[in-house]
């Protein structure tokens, strides 16, 4: 077994809130600077630029997840992770049926680039993508499993955009087996209020926005295998 150092939660240029700063070939090159393994990125309701950063990544040998961070119809930020880039872009599709359709203003929201590995400008998202999509929470979980792929709350400690803040309360039926959180030293607090996260793999992501704010090699799993599919599975496979 390996430690694998990651960082789950990263948006780019093309998430409206995302500085500009945070390119394909940007991002992955702070990953290599900060020691991560493996990286995952969670653009706002999209995966296009998911491809770009993974190829950016491979010349410093750091495993790219496609990802997603989904705004659900109550607006509770949930993270999408997937093995490859056929199921990430059929979830892509998916939840961009289910946006609700409001054109961008990049002066007050902020631009939504689309770029290529060498951070070439390859077009901007007309839709602001920070919207929430008529996607339940409780509907998010089992067709992202079914594509391959895993789903987990993103930042439960958080007091927006959380499923604490925006529910009060863990849904009965819920199956979810992790969650994140930004803050560790708030685990305590969310387990005793919430006693369900108890029994769910706690992991934490630093959400950046910004390049400064990737997370350097600190939090890790324990695992055989950097293979994308792999890592997937074992978050899948989380008792």
């Amino acid at each position: 077994m390996e430690k694998l150092y990651y960082d789950f939660h990263l948006h780019s240029c093309l998430s409206p809130c995302g500085d500009n700063d945070m390119t394909p070939a940007n991002i992955a090159g702070m990953a290599f600077i900060n020691g991560l393994n493996a990286i995952a990125l969670t653009d706002h309701n999209t995966v296009k630029n998911c491809t770009a950063l993974k190829n950016a990544a491979e010349q410093y040998g750091i495993t790219v997840l496609y990802g997603m961070e989904l705004t659900t119809d109550e607006e509770v930020h949930t993270v999408c992770l997937f093995p490859d880039e056929k199921s990430a872009n059929e979830w892509n599709d998916y939840v961009y049926s289910k946006l609700q359709k409001i054109k961008n203003n990049p002066n007050i929201f902020g631009s939504q680039f689309v770029m290529d590995e060498t951070d070439k400008i390859l077009g901007e998202e007309e839709y602001l993508l920070i919207n929430a999509t008529n996607i339940s929470f409780e509907e998010v979980f089992a067709p992202v499993y079914d594509l391959g792929g895993i789903a987990y709350p993103a930042h439960v400690d958080k007091n927006a955009n959380s499923l604490i803040s925006n529910l009060g309360f863990v849904p009965p039926d819920s199956t979810f087996k992790i969650a994140e959180v930004h803050n560790t030293e708030k685990i305590e607090t969310i387990c005793t209020t919430h006693p369900y996260f108890e029994d769910c793999k706690i992991i934490s992501s630093s959400d950046a926005h910004y390049l400064p704010d990737i997370n350097e090699a600190k939090n890790y799993l324990e695992i055989d295998s950097f293979n994308p599919k792999k890592i997937i599975n074992y978050l899948r496979n989380i008792k």
